[in-house]
């Protein structure tokens, strides 16, 4: 054997060991500093899924990354104190920490390519690092300290829940698309959201918001709910035209304004309820909806002059005098079998609630409500998950 050869062979040999060390079948467990080190001669592509094990403590850096073809996770490390991906431009599938109660720094500054980000239950996290992140399919934050979203920067996303993170004041993305859901909610009291860009979306929930702002948005393939936004005082969609679900706006104790210029039609429920300074409604373009409507509290305009269709069940209750419109509008369309369901309209109500209860009126407040009410049957299947917990949640 010649002199280069045995000099060769050694080193052939260690090369194929760290080959070996950055493909694997399983998941690779780091339990200490030494272990992430071990992981920097994978200088360009780690081929596997990464954990950190539950006992790791202190801070671990994965210098020398620059793709993870698989997930990188941490559950439960109850002791890691921070954790650094310098070099780490992409993740195949999943960054998930959940249940890391001392983590405190998150670095990923070159981070810009993942499959899902999902960060949970962080109570000392406050401002994470990434690239920015410019592609991912869902992101998931919830229960964290974060103090912003300024380094997720996406055009297009399938879901994205904000929950419970109560240090987010502001929410200001250039998306254009929501594939999947969208949930907003429990976050700071004096939350702003602003989608300018936002024309297409599929779900959409918002809780706990003092502004929500969707100027582009066209079209609504299923659902869209606003629910206790107690700082809430407007909202438009200026430009939207359908929704393929249910439009639910209910218990936002501020909300004085809404406006829906474009809208034609509502695919399954309608109900704007408990708004209790929501005084006029005015939908100009509105001619069906899908399911039952129901309108309550203390409204004294209802303006809906090319509303032509109601399949479900139609309640209008209301503190207010709309006792003219009941008789010279909606009634001849429940005489002409415009809407299908049962029918309640009732103007100067003591108490004006949904459908199924009995409207009592004050006094002088008139004859009573034609038609008798039932159970309405709101179609939670339309609102996706987010949508039935936000109505369990009222």
């Amino acid at each position: 054997m010649s002199a280069l050869t045995r000099l060769a062979l050694p080193a052939l040999a260690m090369a194929g060991t760290a080959f070996a060390a950055c493909t694997v079948s399983g998941t690779t467990t780091i339990q200490n500093s030494g272990d992430a080190t071990q992981l920097a001669t994978c200088t360009r592509t780690f081929s596997g899924s990464i954990a950190i094990e539950t006992g790791t403590s202190g801070d671990i850096s994965l210098a020398g990354l620059t793709n993870i073809d698989g997930n990188l996770v941490v559950n439960n490390a109850s002791e890691l104190v921070s954790l650094g991906a310098p070099d780490l431009e992409s993740i195949s599938g999943t960054l998930e920490l959940n249940s890391v109660s001392k983590l405190s720094g998150l670095s990923f500054p070159k981070l810009t390519d993942l499959k899902v980000l999902s960060l949970i239950a962080l109570p000392v996290l406050q401002n994470p690092t990434f690239g920015p992140i410019n592609t991912a399919e869902t992101i998931h934050i919830e229960n964290t300290q974060i103090q912003n979203l300024d380094s997720i920067e996406l055009e297009t996303v399938q879901q994205m829940n904000i929950l419970n993170n109560p240090y987010i004041s502001q929410i200001d993305m250039d998306l254009s698309k929501i594939d999947t859901q969208l949930t907003i909610s429990g976050n700071n009291p004096d939350l702003e959201v602003s989608f300018p860009q936002l024309t297409v979306a599929f779900n959409m929930t918002y809780r706990n918001c003092s502004k929500v702002e969707v100027p582009a948005l066209e079209s609504l393939n299923s659902s869209m709910g606003l629910f206790g936004n107690n700082g809430l005082t407007s909202f438009a969609a200026p430009n939207l035209t359908e929704i393929g679900g249910a439009l639910s706006l209910v218990s936002n104790v501020e909300l004085t304004n809404i406006s829906f210029p474009e809208l034609t039609e509502v695919g399954a429920n309608l109900e704007i309820a408990n708004n209790t300074k929501l005084h006029e409604i005015s939908l100009p373009k509105l001619k069906s909806v899908g399911s039952s409507m129901d309108f309550n509290g203390n409204i004294s305009v209802v303006d809906t002059p090319a509303l032509n269709d109601v399949k479900g069940t139609f309640n209008l209750q209301s503190t207010g005098d709309i006792q003219e419109t009941c008789d010279n509008f909606f009634q001849p369309l429940k005489d002409k079998k415009r809407i299908q369901g049962k029918f309640t309209c009732k103007g100067q109500v003591v108490n004006p609630g949904g459908e199924g209860t009995t409207p009592t009126p004050t006094a002088g407040g008139g004859s009573n409500p034609t038609g008798a009410a039932s159970a309405l049957n709101i179609d939670l299947t339309s609102f996706g998950l987010a949508g039935l917990a936000a109505a369990f949640l009222l």
